[in-house]
């Protein structure tokens, strides 16, 4: 593609060099550069893309786009100064893939918890209506039934135009993606067309980044004001009130919810340890529905799934088979399969309010100890610590804290921050912080009807110190120990 078309009618403050060349490629990894690509220099969190220009020249790059002041000497290289490189690579990115997400039923969930869940009951209710449907998200990309992994729940803008285009041309229909506050502050979505916005919740969490909730909120709230055709929005929750007060997009409203007067709506709920069953209430009728998922938040979950079901009219009994064929989602209250009289469940909850909401689900069906290993990500949030450890010291008989992801902090001095939560409610506890030794510990120690949950890593098969990925898969690593006692 020429370099004129992709910068067609977008602001540049400065252009230096020949704007008729063909342009083969765009990339922000200098190492992914190859003849004719475009190089677009981010400055992000821990890397400046503006370092490694002579790098992304030295692979092939006929252009470069940057933010900064830095003269290239090389009169063979364009370079093209613009405000802001992370908008001008979704623009430019867009343009390059031919604007796939024009082409598809691009639908954004987002919120603090529940988003995976929600993609894959999407995903599953256009199986049953035998629609091509792909994802975006936490656990990854899903495009033709291929699994792709990500780096971020929400990838770079570039990331996603290849995705949409590779779903386009495999003859996708539709896409539910994950989107997170951080994408929405970064405009790594902007330049996407999406149909469908969707709400879950919105508690506590990546205070390090947002530093207030008000912060956190407003990034949301970017996502209502994008969507082209519908809302859905969780009325239960005080920030789905908020949004409906205050999102400025005139696109129709879908409601739903359990407490508050909503449009989609669950009754004559039966929780149980085996899933959970409610009638499902629509503008289309009502419907029995047997969920093969367990706890309250799950129904919230598949009711925000059924609206979008709704908004693209179709039946019920498509609905109903859909949300009735999941049986689990990886790392998302995940029971692993055991010839034990005791049981371990593996769950992603890593907030407060995600493990109040898993910790209240095994209360309804616990018959021995809860016994709960967790600890929290380094680099990260730290007012929510304690009270993660005070959330968890209320529910169970004991806490084991351990290492999740220390990244650049010291592990141990983690662990301190959630025993200060831990001991504000004189919770029974134990700190061992080598996460395979604390597994090994409560693996050893089970007793009979023991519930065993392994909180914070979900689907993660790593574990992140400083600046490695060590491979890290619990599940793995919960048989191999039972293996070898």
């Amino acid at each position: 593609m020429k370099l004129k078309s992709l910068t067609k009618d977008y602001k540049i403050d400065m252009v230096k060099g020949n704007i008729d060349i063909e342009i083969t490629g765009i990339e922000q990894d200098s190492r992914k550069i190859k003849n004719g690509y475009m190089f677009v220099a981010i400055d992000g969190f821990t890397v400046d893309g503006h370092k490694y220009i002579n790098d992304a020249i030295e692979n092939g790059a006929n252009c470069i786009v940057l933010e900064k002041n830095i003269e290239i000497k090389d009169e063979d290289i364009t370079v093209i100064k613009v405000e802001d490189t992370q908008l001008a690579l979704a623009r430019f990115s867009s343009i390059f893939y031919g604007e796939p997400s024009q082409k598809l039923n691009l639908i954004g969930v987002t919120g603090t918890n529940g988003k995976t869940s929600i993609t894959y009951l999407i995903k599953a209710i256009f199986d049953a209506q035998k629609e091509k449907t792909g994802i975006i998200g936490t656990m990854g990309t899903i495009v033709d039934e291929k699994h792709l992994d990500n780096i971020n729940t929400t990838p770079d803008s570039l990331t996603i135009q290849k995705y949409l285009n590779a779903m386009v041309e495999t003859g996708t229909k539709y896409c539910a993606m994950e989107v997170s506050s951080h994408a929405l502050a970064l405009n790594r979505v902007e330049n996407m067309d999406f149909q469908l916005a969707i709400f879950t919740n919105l508690t506590e969490d990546h205070l390090d980044y947002h530093s207030t909730m008000e912060n956190y909120y407003k990034s949301k709230l970017i996502l209502f004001n994008k969507s082209k055709k519908c809302n859905i929005i969780n009325i239960d929750d005080f920030y789905g009130k908020r949004i409906l007060k205050e999102v400025e997009n005139t696109v129709p409203i879908i409601t739903y919810g359990i407490d508050e007067k909503a449009e989609i709506y669950a009754t004559d709920i039966v929780l149980s340890s085996k899933g959970v069953k409610f009638i499902l209430n629509t503008k289309k009728g009502s419907i029995p529905i047997n969920l093969n998922l367990l706890g309250k938040f799950s129904i919230y979950n598949a009711l925000a799934a059924a609206a979008c079901g709704i908004f693209y009219d179709l039946d019920l009994e498509i609905i109903k088979k859909g949300l009735e064929s999941v049986t689990g989602i990886k790392g998302r209250f995940e029971m692993i399969p055991l010839d034990e009289d005791y049981t371990v469940i593996i769950d992603f909850a890593h907030t407060p309010d995600g493990l109040e909401k898993v910790l209240t689900t095994i209360d309804q069906f616990a018959e021995g100890r809860k016994i709960v290993l967790f600890g929290a990500g380094g680099n990260r949030d730290k007012k929510k610590r304690p009270i993660m450890g005070e959330t968890v010291a209320k529910h169970a008989d004991l806490c084991i804290v351990t290492s999740d992801n220390p990244r650049y902090e010291d592990p141990d001095e983690i662990i301190e921050d959630i025993l200060v939560g831990i001991n504000k409610a004189n919770g029974n506890y134990i700190a061992i912080t080598d996460r395979r030794e604390a597994i090994e510990y409560a693996l050893t120690n089970a007793k009979p009807k023991d519930i065993i949950l392994l909180a914070g890593k979900g689907h993660e098969t790593y574990t992140i110190i400083k600046d490695k990925t060590i491979p890290f898969d619990e599940k793995e690593i919960v048989l191999d120990i039972l293996r070898n006692m």
